[in-house]
């Protein structure tokens, strides 16, 4: 479909437009000067805001990236080592106190022996012998002590009468008591073959665990030319733990105030040990110090320690030499920190403290003992303050940093 459109009416709406259009800027060109300027400034503002909306941000400081953590506040407990040996709590040898041949053996070598069970037996003939000789012998002093009371008992009366003399009755007397010491003799000589007799018996003194026997049946055994030793008997329930400390240990155990070796009812803890067996595993029972020699050895600078452990398993052996652990002090809210965190130099050591404001300062501190992978400040840091124990290497003092919080460690040490 077609429209047509007359020509002359589109040119008159054009000639109109562009009338209208001259009119507007004639009446443009007559508004005041204030009014321009007033567009200028805005034109202008609209512009700066533009370019300062576009323009791009300064770039941020970058601080160094750090770990830190809060010290620690904690009870610590101080040990030391030393080299230790394992000692029965009792070692007896079993002599034969009489001579005379092996005649038995009563007993399973290292079993379990109690106390007065019978082990050897000597040949008891001759002393059996020397028993009866010794009642015989008894026997007839008796019966002369009574002959001589008798005589005495005659002689007396005629002495009073004039019958006697005064020798008579002296030598009466002395008969007497001649006669009563012999009986007091034999009696003597009988216990004492009586003593012998029974030392043909060997028994044991104490109970505990036997070795095995040093003479063979038959030997001839006894305290002169034959052998005496027979067997050895050993009480392990119970064993003792030799070891030696310095004199410079001692001195640090005065200034603590730790008597080795006594107990102190003032304290929370007393001395203990732990010992390490030949597996590297540690005895699960402790022992407490109950000696410390008061004398130095002044050839090795050293005094002895003794401390007693239950052995209910008999897993500790007279003899062992073993590796033990002393509880020398026990630091009440001592301040631990790690030992990766400190800077070793000429100077001294020294850790980044991390400021609440996180800027870092270096700060010198003085060391105490070291507790595993931490170690004790004595002096230079408070309970409350946080150090760097990562990325301290690239630090200096007052440098800011940006810091990231973490928990410290918790210690592991045994229950004292």
């Amino acid at each position: 479909m077609q429209i047509n459109i007359p020509t002359e009416k589109v040119v008159d709406v054009g000639k109109k437009g562009i009338g209208k259009i001259k009119n507007k800027v004639k009446s443009f060109k007559k508004l005041p000067k204030w009014s321009w300027y007033a567009i200028g400034f805005g034109c202008a503002a609209v512009i700066a805001g533009g370019i300062i909306l576009l323009w791009p941000e300064p770039p941020k400081p970058v601080y160094p990236v750090i770990e830190a953590q809060p010290v620690v506040v904690d009870d610590v407990n101080i040990y030391g080592e030393y080299a230790g040996r394992i000692r029965a709590q009792q070692f007896v040898e079993i002599r034969a106190r009489v001579e005379g041949y092996l005649e038995k053996m009563l007993f399973e070598e290292g079993t379990y022996i109690e106390k007065n069970e019978v082990l050897f037996v000597i040949d008891p003939k001759l002393y059996r012998a020397s028993v009866e000789k010794a009642k015989a012998q008894l026997n007839k002093n008796k019966a002369l002590a009574l002959k001589a009371e008798r005589d005495l008992g005659r002689i007396r009366p005629l002495f009073e009468q004039n019958a006697a003399s005064r020798l008579d009755l002296d030598n009466a007397i002395a008969s007497y008591e001649s006669a009563k010491a012999e009986v007091v003799m034999s009696e003597a000589d009988l216990t004492q073959a009586e003593i012998a007799l029974g030392y043909t018996t060997v028994r044991s003194p104490i109970s505990g665990y036997i070795s095995e026997r040093n003479v063979d049946i038959g030997t001839l055994v006894g305290p002169g030319g034959g052998k005496s030793l027979l067997a050895t008997i050993v009480k392990s329930d119970t064993v003792r733990v030799d070891f030696s400390m310095t004199g410079l240990d001692y001195l640090k155990s005065k200034e603590r105030n730790v008597n080795l070796g006594q107990k102190d009812s003032s304290r929370k803890w007393n001395p203990y040990i732990t010992i390490t067996l030949a597996d590297n595993t540690q005895y699960p029972l402790k022992g407490m110090v109950d000696f410390a020699d008061p004398q130095v050895d002044p050839n090795t600078g050293t005094f002895s320690v003794r401390a007693e452990m239950a052995n209910p398993d008999r897993i500790l052996l007279p003899g062992q030499l073993t590796k033990v652990k002393l509880l020398l002090d026990v630091r009440e809210n001592a301040i631990v920190i790690p030992n990766k965190s400190l800077v070793i130099e000429k100077g001294g050591a020294f850790v980044f403290v991390v400021r609440r404001d996180s800027i870092v300062e270096k700060r010198f501190i003085e060391l105490g003992p070291e507790v595993g992978d931490n170690v004790v400040v004595e002096r230079g840091l408070g309970s409350d303050e946080r150090i760097v124990v990562e990325g301290f290497h690239k630090l200096r003092h007052g440098m800011k940093v940006s810091p990231i919080i973490v928990e410290p460690q918790k210690l592991e040490q045994e229950e004292s």
